[in-house]
């Protein structure tokens, strides 16, 4: 399965969430590349629309591999057994530089909004692919933090053992492809997997209308 790009994946995953349509829904999108598919999962259920900013932290020998991952407000997961090995000093350099680059991007995508609360409500959290699954994990926690009335995780494209480790933290998964073996790179998925800039970010989330009250 290819996707044209993000828009065509984001109204591909709304369609396979219509089943949440009329519930109390938030959409928690992870930036960059997820807000453009919660945009239009949250148009499509009819549904309000919050950033969850969390940031990987990558192995020092190999910056695209996640290690740990961490949100603005300093929850953090990680996998332990590689943290293990690395310089204890390092790991807490980085943990700090990572939460004040979330911090920083919260506010520049949202300006200080006020978040919304998933209390009572069913919050999907969207990304535009999963690899090691390590960041959409932080995102269920910091979901559940809100008390919401169930935690699906929504993405187009995700490897077969990602799945398997968030099954235990979410109640309910959606993912629209997920390939037996050979899975390498997210954008090897799209057509058009072009960068998203905070910029783009910014626009996105000042252009969105959420639900009349």
């Amino acid at each position: 399965m290819i996707f044209r790009n993000r828009v065509d994946a984001g109204k591909r995953l709304a369609n396979a969430l219509m089943s949440y349509k009329g519930e109390n829904v938030v959409v928690f999108a992870l930036p960059r590349g997820g807000v453009v598919l919660g945009i239009e999962i949250a148009k499509a259920l009819d549904a309000e629309l919050d950033l969850i900013v969390a940031r990987k932290i990558g192995h020092p020998y190999a910056p695209e591999y996640a290690i740990a991952a961490i949100a603005d407000d300093g929850h953090s997961v990680e996998n332990t057994l590689e943290v293990r090995t690395i310089d204890k000093e390092w790991f807490e350099e980085a943990r700090g530089a990572q939460q004040e680059e979330a911090r920083r991007r919260r506010e520049l995508f949202l300006g200080g909004r006020t978040p919304i609360s998933a209390e009572g409500c069913v919050a999907i959290i969207v990304d535009d692919g999963l690899a090691t699954g390590l960041t959409m994990s932080l995102a269920i926690y910091e979901a559940r933090h809100h008390n919401p009335s169930k935690v699906v995780v929504a993405v187009p494209v995700a490897p077969p053992e990602a799945v398997a480790e968030l099954k235990p933290l979410a109640d309910d998964i959606v993912v629209l492809y997920t390939p037996a073996e050979g899975f390498g790179a997210i954008g090897a998925f799209y057509m058009d997997f072009a960068q998203v800039s905070d910029a783009e970010v910014v626009d996105l989330m000042k252009k969105f209308r959420p639900k009349a009250a």
